[in-house]
């Protein structure tokens, strides 16, 4: 397999390529087609006749002169059209339903469907307006707008999300900020070739769904300082219609109410070759997760150069604070069991507030799990109530149970490697504080080799 170090080398040829093309493309201002840039009058038409005149001279950058807010409905890409947000500007998206599309597979703020070369940058802002879609405030969790009277989607997640590239080559997304989202953020789907690069992503804490990055039947994707501080998952492959593979992320802040990195809950197809590296997580429900509930497999992902703090919020998010959550059950009775293996956790330190939770399934066993060069610190410092593992979405739901080190079930081929877990006993009040837990028949061929459990203050 490549090593971290190699894949994370090859963004910065890639951008090479951006910068040096983008340099050289023909500007194409909005102001000249007749964007206001006042925020109150809709600039829609003119954002969109400027990008189409783009498109049609063969590619170049659309500017959004600043200083100026620009007020639109849906904006569509075109090929090799880049759109440029420069420091100053702001592109916000409307708020009503009349705004978008009549499919709710396309609610975004901006659009690039069946593109190649299109790609956003320019160091400013696209902003959802997020907060204009909760009907009622919470400190727990808000509850946010449904567009569902055609019943074209359902529930609260009838909302659009901010950018999307759907079926797209070459996607070049870098040096931009991108601001509370009613919904998902950054939404790849079925796209080949992506390179996204110093983009800043700010979510509501309190907005459920407001996903960082999700990388939907998405290959060859490459991720790199990035900083992404949102309400739930930051990073999410998902596979609904077909596999995701060749994933890199590197060099990338994270906090969330959910999970940091999570595979699924979709995944319906296969993961294979990802590797996560050189990331920081801080105060989020959970770190590195895997949530496979669908029948896909996933294979050969490397997590490494990783530090974290995981830390409990309240049980309407899913998760329960611990740091590694790699799971796979059938989410109906009916439903595949999906396989995990060749996953290697190197050279990661966590504090968290709960343990390491690896749980296969009877007919979906993990197998072959490494952990090498792991520090774990355990200790309590919020009041929410512990001694839950939480199997969410489906499966078993929420369960109680001691709470340990690790928990272990279902489990073919587990290597533990200078592991050591630190304990900090006045502040545990609660945890059964067993190292390991787990039942002897679901597990087989384990590896102990310097693995240390101690006391601290």
């Amino acid at each position: 397999m490549t090593s971290p170090i190699q894949l994370a080398a090859a963004p910065l040829l890639l951008l090479v390529v951006v910068v040096a093309g983008t340099r050289s493309s023909r500007i194409f201002s909005v102001a000249d087609y007749g964007a206001a840039g006042d925020g109150f009058r809709y600039d829609t038409a003119a954002i969109q006749a400027a990008v189409d005149a783009c498109a049609a001279a063969g590619g170049g950058r659309v500017l959004l002169p600043a200083p100026g807010n620009y007020l639109t409905a849906t904006v569509q890409l075109r090929s090799r059209v880049v759109l440029e947000v420069p420091p100053g500007a702001r592109l916000l998206g409307g708020t009503r339903q009349a705004d978008y599309p009549p499919e709710s597979r396309r609610w975004y703020v901006v659009l690039a469907e069946n593109t190649t070369g299109a790609g956003i940058t320019g160091g400013g802002e696209i902003n959802g307006q997020g907060g204009a879609f909760v009907v009622r405030p919470s400190e727990v969790k808000n509850v946010m707008v449904s567009w569902n009277a055609t019943g074209d989607c359902l529930g609260d997640e009838c909302r659009p999300r901010l950018v999307g590239f759907i079926d797209s080559k070459d996607v070049r997304i870098h040096d931009i900020t991108l601001n509370q989202p009613a919904y998902w953020c950054l939404h790849l789907v079925r796209c080949d070739n992506t390179v996204i690069h110093n983009v800043s992503i700010f979510g509501d804490f309190k907005t459920p769904n407001n996903d960082g990055i999700d990388i939907e039947d998405s290959n060859n994707t490459v991720i790199t300082d990035c900083h992404i501080d949102t309400g739930d998952d930051a990073i999410s492959p998902k596979s609904t219609t077909g596999p995701v593979y060749n994933l890199t992320a590197t060099n990338c802040w994270m906090r969330t109410k959910s999970c940091a990195i999570k595979f699924g809950s979709a995944s319906f197809f296969d993961f294979k070759r990802l590797v996560f590296d050189n990331i920081t997580i801080v105060d989020s429900h959970r770190g590195l997760g895997m949530q496979i509930r669908d029948g896909g497999n996933v294979n050969d992902v490397v997590f490494s150069n990783i530090k974290m703090r995981t830390r409990y919020y309240h049980p309407l998010w899913w998760g329960r604070a611990e740091p590694i959550y790699i799971t796979t059950c059938p989410r109906h009775p009916d439903s595949k069991e999906g396989a995990i293996s060749d996953i290697r956790f190197i050279n990661i330190s966590s504090v968290s507030e709960n343990g390491v939770f690896l749980a296969g399934s009877k007919h979906g066993l993990l197998r072959n799990l490494k952990f090498k060069n792991i520090d774990l610190t355990y200790k309590r410092w919020t009041n929410y109530t512990g001694g839950l593992y939480d199997y969410r979405p489906g499966c078993q739901e929420m369960v109680k149970h001691k709470t340990g080190g690790m928990m272990l079930e279902h489990i073919s081929g587990l290597e533990i490697d200078n592991v050591r877990m630190r304990w900090a006993r006045g502040s545990l009040k609660g945890w059964n504080v067993n190292p390991i837990l787990f039942r002897p028949s679901t597990i087989d061929n384990l590896s102990f080799h310097d693995w240390q459990s101690v006391d601290v203050q």
